[in-house]
């Protein structure tokens, strides 16, 4: 019962439609059919504002925190807390509320290994700002970071430990994360993809 609990609490935070309901609230416009279609932070940043996005991004990351350091603080196993993680990434990605379309789980995820190692999380994040600083495109350095993070994970490691648990959530939230980003890759192959300052079609 108390997995149940974990799982479907984990689900429902990663779920809260932040940025649909920053686009709802603020220019009463439905995310999900304008720009890229996602519900995330950087759809709220080309068709809400700066401030909004700052916002979504904040409490999408937090999403991803929260069930991580619940575990932690109960010292519950790892098994335990790389499930809570994945699911509230598919709580954000298919969140029940929007009829299971959601964000791109970046922020989310970013989250996640921010509460399971701040120095990954934070390494993560270094690779994301440095390559949006050279090419201005989130979906690249969304895709690069994502990338990065299983082989970040698995330098973190202490492999006297045996312990695997977060290199495994590491490797699912890649696929997650590459996945949601298919159509963004196939734009970045042909040169269409639309950096910052320029809405994409």
């Amino acid at each position: 019962m108390f997995i149940i609990l974990l799982i479907l609490s984990s689900y429902l935070l990663g779920s809260l439609p932040s940025g649909f309901l920053a686009g709802k609230w603020i220019k009463n416009i439905d995310l999900r059919e304008i720009g890229s279609g996602s519900t995330g932070a950087t759809n709220v940043l080309r068709h809400v504002g700066k401030i909004p996005a700052l916002f979504v991004f904040i409490i999408d990351v937090s999403k991803g925190m929260i069930p991580i350091i619940i575990c932690k603080v109960f010292d519950i196993d790892e098994i335990l807390q790389i499930t809570a993680g994945i699911a509230s990434l598919t709580g954000h990605i298919w969140p029940l509320w929007l009829n299971w379309k959601g964000g791109k789980a970046v922020a989310t995820g970013l989250g996640v290994f921010l509460a399971i190692s701040w120095q990954v999380g934070f390494a993560t994040l270094g690779i994301f700002l440095l390559i949006f600083s050279l090419s201005r495109i989130v979906s690249l350095a969304s895709v690069i970071a994502a990338i990065s993070l299983p082989i970040l994970m698995y330098l973190s490691l202490d492999n006297r430990s045996g312990n695997y648990a977060y290199l495994t959530i590491s490797i699912i939230s890649t696929a997650m994360i590459l996945w949601r980003h298919r159509s963004n890759l196939q734009r970045l192959i042909k040169g269409q993809e639309p950096k910052i300052g320029r809405r994409s079609n």
